[in-house]
């Protein structure tokens, strides 16, 4: 299973919220490239970065800092934050972004979304599918849709789409455990779908502990966002060496 801490960034700052409520921000660095020096020193090869103050504009901010650990680092990034646009994505991609995830734009304009897919590849395109009380939110969290994850996540699966990050909002940064039910249900589900496309899941929000992290890859996680538990000192990165 792949570590991938996360990097969240307002202001330039690395900071941290909780389910996703901007009036709960906490700046941990005031130097982003930094803390991800550090990943990179204790092994780590990803990196989760997110823009917030993008999600908030609907549209990319913060590519400088993009740019500056792609280019000061060997980090694999994936992206996201407000890539509404065909601008947005080349402007991410420019910047160094090995991959990008797209969640509010995947349910506002599908078409644009899909068209990315079949463009740039399974590969490059990561699925933002992230949910409250199993319906998915979009913009910045800040609306909850109709749409019922599993479901939103199956009718991309159809699409194409290979990796999908979800993120249970009620456990963002709560150091409480992550939604294994949930993950479990999503790999189940998706892996007996009669798509041709497998699923790689990469959970994120709750994670609190090597022994969360166990179970996530026992049910068949691809991958795990690790943010706040690191930040906090509940995680070490010498505790991430078995998995790197």
């Amino acid at each position: 299973m792949r570590i991938i801490p996360a990097i969240d960034i307002i202001d330039g700052k690395c900071v941290r919220l909780t389910k996703g409520d901007y009036d709960t921000k906490k700046i941990y660095n005031e130097n982003p490239l930094e803390v991800a020096k550090a990943f990179e020193d204790a092994g780590i090869e990803y990196l989760h970065l997110v823009d917030l103050d993008g999600a908030k504009a609907q549209h990319i901010v913060n590519f400088r800092i993009l740019e500056s650990i792609t280019s000061k680092t060997n980090l694999k990034i994936d992206f996201g934050g407000g890539l509404k646009s065909n601008e947005d994505l080349h402007i991410a991609f420019n910047s160094g972004a090995q991959q990008i995830t797209g969640g509010s734009i995947a349910v506002k304009s599908p078409e644009v979304f899909e068209s990315w897919i079949a463009k740039y590849g399974s590969q490059k395109i990561i699925l933002g599918a992230d949910c409250k009380d199993q319906k998915i939110a979009v913009s910045g969290w800040k609306e909850q849709s109709n749409l019922e994850v599993i479901q939103f996540i199956k009718d991309y699966q159809k699409k194409n789409i290979k990796y999908v990050i979800c993120t249970d909002i009620s456990k963002d940064g709560m150091l409480e455990g992550p939604s294994l039910d949930l993950y479990n249900n999503i790999i189940q589900i998706c892996s007996n779908s009669s798509s041709a496309q497998s699923i790689k899941l990469i959970a994120s929000g709750g994670i609190t502990s090597v022994e969360d992290l166990e179970k996530l890859q026992d049910i068949g996680c691809e991958g795990a966002i690790i943010g706040k538990a690191i930040y906090e000192n509940r995680i070490s990165l010498k505790d991430l060496g078995r998995y790197l």
